[in-house]
């Protein structure tokens, strides 16, 4: 089977959008317990980068099935919501505590950056795209394709507005083998 050609999207830096299977290399990459549970918990969450290491750092917001992002945690200035309460997939209301009692913390986003890439080459994966933005970009995608009924929640979920997930989002050259790979992930987040 060739290779699959990387999705990227964006309008300065693309960012690379997973397929399960690539980000299944990323997760082999990472190797070690506690980075697999900081980047599930990044995919997960959906949030921008700096979003997840407040929510690292507070675990107080996270009730038990949704993470309540307070106007003070979203420090986007063009940001449509004062506030916005993250759904979470069943994978997701799992893995938080974990990402909380983690003795690591999320590192500054070069870091971050810079482990990505390590990971994608060590699990065989082409790096190119992959930043601290793709995990966000990958969820968001994967839950549009998952529950297209379900679009009008995704949005609020991730704090954006219709528009910019349509310019984003959609129309994403997902198969039938990605939809049943991403169920894992997804599954109970509506």
């Amino acid at each position: 089977m060739s290779e699959k050609i990387p999705i990227l999207k964006g309008k300065k830096i693309k960012t690379r959008i997973l397929r399960p299977s690539e980000f299944e290399q990323l997760r082999l990459g990472a190797k070690r317990t506690e980075n697999r549970t900081l980047l599930d918990a990044c995919l997960l969450l959906g949030a921008r980068y700096t979003e997840c290491q407040k929510i690292q750092a507070n675990a107080r917001w996270f009730d038990g099935n949704f993470v309540h992002l307070p106007s003070e945690a979203q420090r986007k200035v063009k940001r449509k919501q004062a506030e916005r309460w993250i759904r979470l997939s069943s994978m997701g209301k799992t893995i938080l505590p974990y990402f909380f009692e983690n003795r690591k913390r999320l590192p500054s986003i070069q870091a971050w950056d810079y482990a990505l890439v390590q990971w994608a080459e060590q699990g065989g994966l082409n790096p190119v795209g992959i930043s601290s933005r793709t995990m966000r970009k990958t969820y968001e995608s994967w839950l549009i394709f998952y529950f297209p009924e379900a679009t009008n929640l995704v949005y609020l979920s991730q704090g954006h507005t219709t528009l910019t997930s349509l310019q984003h989002y959609i129309n994403l050259p997902f198969i039938d083998e990605d939809k049943k790979s991403m169920g894992k992930w997804v599954e109970g987040w509506l």
